[in-house]
């Protein structure tokens, strides 16, 4: 990647790791010693972390400390709500515009589905919003690709948590095998029933587990 400050460079860098979870949630961001394992000042760092406070991953105390912020129930229904409503919409947008193109990035993409569990971890994680991305791209509805696409990234922490939760392999294995019916219905262009079945897959996907979790604690 070619970034074109250094503030750019701190601002995908520190996302980066927390969305990945390599900063943990709640996670204290000194940030001396941040910007020099970054090669730079504390000024472009600072005012990445002002970009990450907007955009809920990083919380700034008056007296200059940062913060890692923490996960929420409140957070993932949102995004549960967000995705409830944005995927299977584009699903049904993908059945009804998708490309030649569209249909092989898909295609391409199933072949490298894996279960989402813990024991298959970030490959899984990352095949799977592949093939996700795949079928939405395929609605050619570019506002709509760009909610998705931050709505992917910002809950991609509650993700992870829900691969640290207790799971039943019937249902993970149930997630794993709705992939198949989904870009089949897709392929066929039977808009109506790809949106139904989204509807249900994302209620029993991983950030659904974790959402559960949550709201059990």
């Amino acid at each position: 990647m070619i970034y074109k400050t250094k503030s750019d460079l701190a601002y995908a860098e520190v996302r980066q790791r927390i969305l990945s979870g390599a900063i943990p949630p709640g996670s204290l961001l000194p940030q001396r010693q941040l910007a020099e394992s970054l090669g730079m000042s504390l000024t472009p760092l600072r005012e990445a972390l002002k970009r990450l406070m907007s955009e809920g991953l990083v919380e700034l105390e008056s007296h200059r400390d940062a913060r890692v912020s923490a996960i929420s129930s409140q957070e993932i229904n949102d995004f549960m709500d967000l995705r409830l409503a944005l995927d299977p919409f584009a699903t049904a947008l993908a059945a009804e515009r998708h490309t030649d193109a569209d249909a092989a990035a898909m295609k391409e993409s199933f072949s490298r589905l894996l279960p989402v569990t813990r024991d298959q971890g970030d490959a899984a994680l990352t095949a799977h919003r592949d093939f996700h991305e795949a079928i939405y791209r395929g609605s050619h509805n570019p506002r709509l690709i760009h909610l998705l696409d931050e709505i992917w990234d910002l809950s991609d922490r509650y993700r992870r948590l829900g691969l640290s939760l207790p799971e039943s392999s019937a249902s993970r294995e149930q997630d794993h095998e709705e992939h198949e019916d989904l870009l089949r219905l897709v392929l066929a262009r039977r808009g109506e029933d790809a949106h139904r079945l989204m509807e249900g897959h994302v209620r029993r996907s991983v950030i659904g587990l974790a959402a559960e979790g949550l709201a059990g604690n």
